[in-house]
Formats: structure tokens, sequence, C-alpha cells
């Protein structure tokens, strides 16, 4: 069977094909379970679910045994390989990620029939192992910070934050795009997916305050599609204005690909969205940017790329959570406004800016002088 690329979403029939294909050609698939787990699930989670199952598959054409006879040896086996316990080929995977496969595996095998080698107590302890041995704290993205890592937020901007990445922004198309995207991101709080899903449309205002609203038709946590409504700016309104006027954006996707020469000036805007991967790109290009034009101050180049490699898609959302923690806002007002419904994770976010500014930081610089 040739597999179209993993990165195109299948639909429910082919990917009851696939299942079969990976795990068990000739078993009897509860396609009523499959299929509503499909309608239950996220384009993301399909996706996810279809490549688990294959770094399963190729793991069993490896070590040479059938999926349909797999045992809970062999998956723990397989654990222990992605976490790196025994030395294979394998990339070496986070505790997470060797989670999901596990949890997307037993659905397969359920699935079909068949018994699912992953609740055996062998398969447990070698979770039990797996966590041990990696760790289960998540590495976090760097918060992008409006004014940086400051304690005072009166203070001038420090190290690559926002102001800075707006400073970096050219003055073309291609800057006016980053400029908007920048200040939507910070507004909002919004995940990867949804700032390259705003349409023109779904920008309302503004309003005689010069502040708008935008229209957040779904989310990670709103799968049932009831949408969202997210704060914007005066100043957002302003670069979402000026960018739509200098592309001529009469309806469509808001933020889109700028094409460029090879000397840099703009050749054309694109009609198609940004892709979800261009977004922390587009945070390292500014940041680089930034560091070039000697905004980042005594920043050394190997400095540089530590934080360049810390920054993902997240690190704008990450960076708003921070600073609201830093204004003193409640836990459920920064849940509520940036659509978080856990509340650890924006604890999380909070737990460095925490230390820095907690009991044993005041107690210590009282004695500071001395």
């Amino acid at each position: 069977m040739v597999r179209k690329a993993l990165s195109i979403p299948l639909e429910p029939d082919e990917l009851i094909d696939e299942v079969r294909a990976l795990i068990a050609p000739s078993a009897r698939i509860d396609e009523d379970l499959l299929d509503a787990a499909l309608r239950g699930w996220s384009a993301n989670t399909r996706r996810a679910f279809r490549a688990d199952l294959n770094a399963w598959h190729q793991w069993c054409l490896l070590q040479q045994f059938e999926p349909t006879m797999a045992t809970p040896k062999q998956v723990a086996a397989w654990v222990r390989a992605l976490s790196g316990t025994d030395p294979t080929e394998l990339k070496q995977r986070k505790p997470a990620t060797i989670e999901r496969y596990l949890v997307h595996l037993g659905w397969a095998y359920r699935m079909l029939g068949l018994s699912d080698p992953t609740k055996d107590p062998l398969v447990s302890f070698e979770r039990r192992a797996m966590k041990k041995s990696l760790g289960v704290k998540q590495r976090q993205a760097r918060g992008i910070r409006y004014k940086g890592d400051i304690a005072d937020l009166d203070s001038p901007a420090k190290g690559i934050c926002i102001s800075h990445l707006l400073q970096a922004c050219r003055r073309d198309a291609l800057g006016k795009r980053d400029a908007a995207l920048l200040r939507i991101a910070y507004d909002t709080g919004c995940r990867r997916s949804e700032l390259v899903g705003i349409q023109c449309r779904d920008v309302e205002g503004p309003d005689t305050d010069g502040a708008g609203v935008l229209f957040i038709p779904s989310s990670k946590t709103d799968q049932a599609g009831e949408g969202e409504h997210a704060y914007l700016s005066p100043a957002t309104m302003h670069a979402i204005s000026t960018w739509k006027k200098d592309a001529e954006l009469g309806g469509g996707p808001l933020l889109r690909r700028v094409y460029t020469h090879f000397d840099g000036s703009i050749d054309r805007i694109g009609t198609k969205a940004l892709h979800p991967n261009s977004i922390a790109l587009i945070y390292k290009r500014l940041a680089r940017r930034a560091y070039e034009k000697g905004l980042l101050g005594q920043m050394g180049r190997e400095q540089l790329e530590r934080e360049l490699r810390a920054i993902s898609s997240h690190s704008i959302r990450v960076g708003v959570a921070q600073d609201n923690f830093a204004v003193g806002e409640s836990l459920p007002a920064i849940m509520q406004a940036y659509r978080w419904k856990d509340a650890r994770t924006v604890l999380r976010y909070g737990a460095k800016l925490a230390a820095k500014s907690g009991a044993s930081a005041r107690l210590a610089k009282r004695f500071e002088q001395d």
C-alpha cells in the first residue's frame, strides 16, 4: 500500500485502511468505534494517531515481527529504545511523546479487536522507569515578554522581547506583516494554528477608542467550534490596518506569506495563509535582525544561539502569561482572557517569574547592600 504524506489528514475510510495495513491487514476492525473517534478527534490528533502507528510499524519491521503477534515484552523493548535506555538507531523521545505513542497504539489494537499489549504490567513498569530516567518535566518554550525579562515593568526593554522585535521589523510589506503578527499574537495569546487561521472577516472594529475584537472560530480547547473572542488593542488594530492596506487585502487569510527576491526586495503577496511552522521561524528571524541592529545589548553570539534554540511558536503565549503574572492579574482572569483550560500549564509558565519575585527574592534584596 502506497501511503500519502503523513502531513495530509486522511478521510475516515482511508484511515481505516491505514490502521489495517499498519497493524493487522486481515483483522475485523470496529469501524463504528474508529468512526466515532475520528469525528471526535481534531485534525491534529488524527494526524498524530496515524504517525504514531507508522512509528510502531517501523519498529516491528526493524525487529522483524508481525504487529498482530506483538507481545508486552516487545512493546516494553520499544519503550526502552525510545527512552534511550537500550541503545538503538531510534531517536530518543520525550516522555510525553512516548506516552502518546502508547495511548494511540492501545487504541489501534482495541479497535482491531486484538489484545492490547500496552496494558500489561511489564509495559506499565517500563513506563514508570522511562519517566524516572527522562524526568516528566517538559521543556518550556522561552517566553517572549513585551519588554523582556525585567522585574520593574517601567524599566527599559531588555533582550529578546516584543518591543525589540517590533523595532527590528522592516518598513516594507514584510515588516508590516511581521508587526501585525507580533501584536496579534501578544494581544490574544493565540496558538500558531489560531494565528494562521485568522481571516480578514474575523477582525471586528475599531470602536470609538480604536480597539477591536478578534473572533476565533475554533481552537485546541474549542473543538466544538463555538468560537471565542479576544481583545485587540488600538496599536494592534493600526498595525492590521496598515498591513491590509499595503497588501491590498480585501478578504481571505489575514497573515500571508510575503515572497521576496534574492536581494530581499518584495516580489509579491501570497494568497494562502502562513504555514503553522513558519511562526517560530519568523520570531527567530526577527530576533536575529534585532541582534544585528544592536538592540539586544551586550548579548553575545553564543547566548543568542542558545536563546534562539529555545524560541518556539508558543513563546509569545508564554510571555503573555508571564507579563500578566507580573502585573498581578489573577489566575482565573488569565485563563479566561487567553483561553486556557489547564491551570497547571499557566502556573508552570509563571513559575520562573514567581521565583524571581517571591519571598526569598524580596528578602535577599533587603540585605543585598550589606
